[in-house]
């Protein structure tokens, strides 16, 4: 195994309080086991490497639900969020900066990690959402409903109240050949331009392409698929059936003939006696992750098929696995220090997720976006921003609202990129200054020389 798996861990939640599970993938060394989670699928995220959160399955009368953090140097659970409505599927941007979770409405809800202000919440689906995931470049955001539909939301388009007033749809696709319900999304690599593949309770797997907004791929399999990850090289994908086996798909396949669906299914791993909920794939080790209802995750070279590794959950099914590279938390020399500043510094966590938009940020966010995507002519459009922007301060300066102090912010830097214009219209100018001072010199030289 590749030594740059020393640098990775496993982390793994169940749908019974079984806590979180966190091994080192290379050695099975297991560190600390962080309690009190009871996650649904797609329900467990590591916040930017700095934090794990997982919404909470609740009684199916409760109306509000629960989001619950944990730093990774203590087991017991540090924050408690209470969304307006349970909260299944959790994503995080790769920064750690936004927070999304997929509503049992349909609604989408949309936080800043930092403030735990939500600044978002649209109705995305007509029934639960199931699944969601971001593109590579964090600029899309994918969903999966119980409804059997697949959409792609443009954030510059959620954020813009201006387009979102104009358009008719917010979201750029929506998938609707599905039948059944969703039950996992992944991306691959490229941004707007990368494919998206989709399962469905339906026993289908779908590929989609992003940037033409087409099904490029329809799999038919024999069992209901749960969860499907990606080989890097996006040759293939790994589609974890009810059937206790890993299904292997090759995305290259011959799709000529009439019966093609099949002829992408190349192969299978088969050892969990159960279900299988959940998998991952570790670029640096080279090796695929699979949970199963059995409570077991194993570690599978995809060259041999061989099983690498065996990890077992302290309680319940395993329903959420996730390859991290280790944080530097979890590094046993840095732990006690980490501890100690912690307790001398005051270092927390963030505050616990708002349940309801503050309408003075929302209008915020509006105004900074709108200022954002007016700035085709950064001269001009900065000078006027300016303007805006210093009366927006005046106002919530006023009111007492703390969002002045983001908008100054705004204001510097709309001021930073005027700056930047006019030294840039400057260096020009001398550019060309120096340069007629030049052939000036060299055209009185050829005089003399003339005469």
């Amino acid at each position: 195994m590749n030594t740059k798996m020393e640098e990775e861990i496993v982390i793994a939640s169940s749908s019974i309080d079984g806590g979180i599970g966190c091994w080192d993938l290379q050695t099975g060394t297991e560190h600390l086991r962080y309690k009190s989670c009871a996650s649904p699928p797609h329900g467990l995220i590591s916040v930017g490497r700095r934090f794990l959160a997982s919404s909470q399955l609740q009684d199916p009368k409760a109306s509000s639900g629960a989001i619950l953090y944990w730093s990774w140097s203590r087991p017991q659970v540090e924050v408690k969020c209470f969304p307006e409505e349970p909260i299944k599927p959790l994503v995080a941007n790769s920064e750690g900066t936004y927070l999304v979770g997929g509503g049992l409405s349909g609604n989408i809800y949309f936080w800043e990690v930092a403030t735990g202000r939500l600044l978002k919440k649209w109705r995305a689906h007509y029934r639960a959402v199931t699944c969601l995931v971001f593109t590579e470049d964090d600029s899309l955001l994918v969903s999966g409903s119980e409804d059997g539909s697949v959409r792609v939301w443009p954030l510059l388009m959620i954020f813009d109240d201006y387009q979102m007033e104009q358009a008719s749809q917010l979201y750029e696709h929506s998938f609707q050949e599905h039948t059944l319900r969703v039950t996992d999304i992944v991306t691959g690599y490229g941004g707007g331009n990368a494919i998206i593949i989709s399962a469905s309770e339906d026993r289908t797997c779908k590929v989609w392409s992003l940037s033409k907004g087409i099904l490029l791929r329809n799999i038919v399999f024999p069992s209901i698929i749960d969860s499907i990850t990606l080989d890097p090289g996006e040759h293939v994908f790994y589609a974890g059936g009810r059937d206790g086996k890993i299904h292997i798909a090759a995305l290259g396949a011959d799709s000529s003939s009439i019966k093609s669906h099949w002829l992408h299914i190349i192969g299978s791993l088969s050892s969990h006696s159960k279900n299988v909920t959940c998998l991952a794939y570790s670029t640096n080790g080279n090796v695929l992750l699979s949970g199963s209802e059995d409570g077991m995750i194993r570690v599978w070279d995809p060259k041999t098929h061989n099983i690498v590794r065996v990890f077992k959950h302290a309680k319940g099914p395993v329903n959420n696995i996730h390859v991290l590279k280790r944080p530097a938390y979890l590094n046993p020399r840095m732990l006690s220090n980490v501890q100690a500043s912690s307790r001398r510094h005051g270092l927390s966590l963030p505050p616990p997720l708002s349940k309801y938009i503050n309408t003075m940020d929302e209008k915020v966010i509006s105004a900074v976006v709108n200022l954002q995507a007016t700035c085709n002519n950064p001269l001009d459009a900065s000078s006027i921003s300016s303007q805006v922007i210093n009366c927006q301060i005046k106002e919530l300066q006023q009111q007492g609202s703390a969002a002045a102090a983001e908008m100054e912010v705004e204001k510097l830097k709309l001021d930073c990129t005027q700056s930047m214009q006019m030294l840039q219209r400057w260096k020009k100018t001398y550019d060309n200054l120096r340069e007629f001072c030049v052939d000036e010199l060299l055209e009185g030289g050829n005089v003399k020389s003339a005469n």
